[in-house]
């Protein structure tokens, strides 16, 4: 059932972290519905519904919010709703009659949840941006890659996801539970600029007391220590190594075979070169899943580096049932974090919107006769 199980969450459709934002209260049982274009949404990229994972776990309907019968019907589920999820630029809402006002004023209880890059305010929050602009604004991007390159992008995970969608759906949770006591909603401004920033929290008072610079290429968490990096292997594969602490490091360098060879020390930093070049010529010695399996059962902290497809079917994964069936043949990362009484769980595939329409929104308690005169005003999907 999911702790969120009775939790109904009205999402209107972006794309990236506010529909992974609704994904993950999915996925803990409360029930999603995303207010779709009357047309698909162009991603940029074309993407099969069954593929478009965010969207799994929800219901779906196509709705026409340019018409004043669609924003009606919106505002019709809010009032059945605990929470409202949305992710447009600020004053879009506002312009379809369903902001903030308007939304607790049809249901003062309500959490209303906002996902923006740049925040409600501010002098840049009404320019666009994607996760790349947020997290170099943040600090974070900058202090990511080697010494020689330019600052390399972390995917979208840090921006989008991390300090996008979590910190949203931490902000969301957080007011329902304050809601449960007041009875009284209010507004969750989720910036991934802010969010950004608050993910590198520790690295700003690291730098401040003067154990690390935040130079690309100098922190040791960023690749600059040996013992905290990437390994090319033989088959042009590679491992991770993140042998911090003393007895990780001794593991490490037992299990390369480097014990009584006259390294540097390890905090040596000033012969960090010779080390690497030390770890990588011995690394490059082996395959990459030799060296799994030499170092396993070790504390070196050594592990392969792998693919989308490896990570599915590592061992650990599979006993953990890390990844699941999402339907249609598509496989997924599994719900987390994982709860012993009231697990979580994948509720169904991605809905395409226009073929669900109906059902949906009979699922919230609108009658047929109403869907009916929607469907004829193209108010929402036939």
């Amino acid at each position: 059932m999911g702790p969120l199980h009775g939790l109904k969450i009205v999402e209107m459709s972006s794309i990236g972290p506010a529909p992974y934002c609704g994904m993950l209260l999915a996925d803990m049982g409360a029930q999603v519905i995303r207010i779709d274009r009357l047309e698909a949404a162009d991603l940029g990229f074309p993407v099969e519904p069954r593929f478009d994972l965010l969207n799994r776990g929800k219901q779906a309907a196509a709705v026409d919010l340019k018409l004043p019968d669609g924003a009606a019907l919106v505002l019709d589920l809010v009032g059945r709703a605990d929470a409202l999820i949305e992710g447009f630029r600020p004053g879009v809402m506002e312009r379809l009659g369903l902001g903030p006002d308007a939304c607790l004023a049809a249901n003062p209880r309500l959490v209303y949840g906002r996902m923006t890059g740049w925040g409600q305010t501010g002098p840049l929050s009404g320019d666009v941006g994607h996760d790349i602009n947020y997290i170099a604004l943040s600090g974070v991007l900058q202090a990511i890659g080697p010494a020689e390159g330019p600052p390399v992008p972390p995917l979208n995970l840090v921006g989008d996801f991390g300090g996008g969608a979590l910190f949203l759906a931490m902000g969301m949770l957080a007011a329902l539970l304050e809601a449960r006591g007041s009875g009284v909603g209010q507004v969750v401004d989720a910036a991934m600029v802010d969010g950004a920033a608050s993910l590198m929290t520790m690295h700003h008072g690291y730098v401040q007391a003067g154990l690390w610079t935040d130079r690309r290429g100098d922190c040791p968490l960023g690749g600059a220590a040996p013992w905290y990096s990437t390994y090319e292997t033989l088959d042009r594969k590679h491992v991770a190594v993140g042998a911090i602490e003393g007895r990780f490091y001794r593991a490490l360098v037992r299990g390369l075979g480097l014990e009584g060879a006259g390294l540097p020390g390890q905090h040596d930093r000033a012969r960090w070169g010779a080390l690497r070049a030390a770890f990588a010529g011995v690394f490059a010695t082996r395959t990459r899943d030799q060296w799994a399996d030499a170092f396993a059962g070790t504390d070196a902290c050594v592990t392969p580096v792998l693919d989308c497809a490896e990570a599915a079917a590592h061992p650990h994964a599979r006993a953990r049932g890390a990844f699941v069936d999402a339907g249609d043949g598509v496989h997924a990362p599994a719900p987390a974090p994982r709860f012993s009484r009231t697990p979580g769980a994948v509720a169904g595939p991605p809905a395409d919107a226009r073929a669900r329409t109906r059902e949906s929104l009979r699922a919230w308690g609108l009658a047929d006769a109403r869907l009916d005169a929607l469907a004829a005003a193209g108010a929402i999907a036939p």
